[in-house]
């Protein structure tokens, strides 16, 4: 990775986050025209879809129900399925077969082999996977041992894919002040990784431009027609 082609890595960074999540993106948001497809609360959605438009239309309700997921929780979910996967084919990065660590590379700052679980954000971890991560580290560290190698604690890294130190949840201060495993966020992560301490900007630069091709509005109302055409949301919305 030290001498990475840089125009390269960045054109396969935008063809990756256009076939493995704007696509995936699209075509999650065309199954929305299915009810089922909704945990739909009787209660709330009609309220949110007042408060949103002033009234509770099939199309406000669909509105309502729409924006969470195509704008929320299913652009999360996909960017954070694909994590592993765009450092692995974009940047050649080793997956590894230890387990609870997601990849493997060599640090370009201080040359030592980290054994890094990824996260996609700095908000993406609970107490719960505080303990896990730490865990997985300490059977590392102790197999180790056993088997007469030597794996530092500095050497077992969480790396967040975006986001500044100061961004990073108390769950993951947890990390580097209960249990002190390095935790590296954004620019500093994506620089140990590559040894470009630009390639995070440049990066970002490079996925923003996909934005510009990706115009659904005209689709995404089409979604919302079909949405809200349906039997369960013209029955909900003449209950008001």
């Amino acid at each position: 990775m030290q001498n990475i082609d840089k125009k390269k890595v960045l054109n396969d960074a935008k063809i990756w986050f256009k076939q493995s999540f704007a696509e995936s993106h699209i075509k999650n948001t065309l199954k929305l025209i299915n009810p089922n497809e909704f945990n739909i609360n009787h209660f709330t959605t009609t309220y949110l879809a007042n408060f949103l438009t002033g009234n509770s239309s099939p199309e406000s309700i669909a509105r309502a129900l729409l924006y969470p997921r195509v704008l929320g929780t299913s652009v999360a979910t996909i960017f954070g399925a694909g994590i592993q996967k765009f450092t692995n084919e974009v940047l050649g990065t080793l997956g590894s077969t230890t387990n609870g660590i997601d990849i493997e590379f060599i640090d370009q700052l201080d040359n030592h082999k980290k054994y890094c679980q990824l996260k996609s954000g700095p908000n993406t971890i609970n107490n719960d996977d505080v303990s896990t991560v730490a865990g997985h580290f300490k059977d590392i560290i102790n197999l180790s041992r056993t088997n007469n190698l030597r794996i530092a604690h500095d050497d077992l890294i969480v790396g967040v894919i975006y986001g500044a130190p100061q961004d990073l949840s108390n769950f993951y201060k947890k990390i580097t002040n209960d249990h002190h495993y390095p935790v590296y966020v954004g620019q500093e992560f994506w620089h140990r990784l590559t040894g470009d301490p630009e390639f995070y900007d440049d990066l970002l630069g490079a996925i923003g431009s996909v934005a510009v091709d990706a115009d659904f509005s005209k689709e995404f109302e089409e979604v919302v027609k079909q949405l809200a055409a349906t039997q369960e949301i013209q029955s909900l919305s003449n209950r008001n």
